[in-house]
């Protein structure tokens, strides 16, 4: 053997079906690689770049309720299928394959709870489901939930994320925009504070309707906010679109929203507003 042969080094092939699912994820922001675990500690917000990723709705709503006080309601709510829709597949087989993957019913859930001991009315998107596209059922939990609101004389918080109407249930997808907006102007003449949260993204009808009626407009950054997406807007005003346009920066810059909240800080801000709204204090 030769002193100064070359080393035999044996070779493994690593194929990509044997590397673990779930492990880790790419930041689209910075392409950083950041455990799952990591991310799930920090409320899926990558700690260097700051960016959020969706966040289940029952995460969300532990944190920002006080420990063990989100009371669920209308649980049992859930969507049918009144137009018989078929697309690629049926729409009952679709919800079915939902439910399935998410463990819950519908794209809403809603309840009451306290904020740092404030009690509150509450409905959070969960965009897992079918994209939080609102259906008739999603609609009537976020009513009731405003509606409960004028009942107890408690704020309400909706926390959007969604791509807009549910098509397979064509017009009594688009009549959720009246009826949740119709809903909210109770709400105002009871002067009963509502706080809309917007997350990535929240789109279309969602946003043209209840998520832009707040009193006040939270959203998270860099979050996607609009009605059209870009292509279509570009494509129909054959125009450049501004650098930004339809993030939540550019939104706060030209006065549609309120304020931009980390998700760390959501509970803090929230608390806040509360305290501020308080009928008993503003009267």
């Amino acid at each position: 053997m030769a002193i100064f042969g070359k080393p035999q080094y044996s070779t493994v092939s690593v194929k990509k079906k044997d590397i673990p699912k779930d492990v880790w994820t790419k930041c689209p922001k910075t392409n950083e690689i950041i455990y799952n675990r990591v991310l799930k500690e920090n409320l899926m917000v990558v700690p260097n770049s700051n960016y959020h990723f969706p966040l289940d709705a029952r995460t969300r709503i532990n944190s920002l309720l006080d420990a063990n006080s989100f009371k669920e309601i209308d649980k049992e709510i859930h969507s049918l299928d009144p137009l018989d829709f078929t697309d690629t597949s049926k729409y009952k087989d679709r919800l079915k394959q939902n439910q399935k993957k998410t463990a819950e019913i519908d794209t809403v859930i809603s309840g009451t709870g306290l904020i740092k001991e404030q009690p509150v009315n509450i409905a959070v998107m969960d965009f897992r489901f079918m994209g939080a596209s609102l259906g008739s059922a999603a609609g009537e939990k976020l009513t009731r939930t405003i509606e409960n609101g004028c009942i107890n004389k408690h704020p309400v918080i909706i926390i959007s994320a969604s791509g807009g109407a549910r098509m397979q249930e064509g017009i009594l997808s688009l009549m959720q925009l009246a009826k949740t907006s119709a809903a909210l102007a109770r709400l105002s003449d009871k002067k009963v504070p509502y706080i809309s949260i917007l997350t990535n993204p929240t789109m279309a009808g969602v946003m043209a309707s209840f998520a832009s009626l707040g009193d006040v407009i939270l959203a998270e950054p860099e979050a996607l906010i609009g009605f059209a997406g870009p292509r279509v807007i570009k494509e129909t005003t054959q125009q450049d679109l501004p650098k930004g346009f339809q993030t939540s920066e550019f939104l706060l810059e030209h006065g549609l929203i309120d304020k931009i909240v980390h998700r760390h800080k959501m509970r803090d801000t929230v608390s806040r507003l509360l305290y501020a709204l308080d009928p008993k204090r503003t009267s």
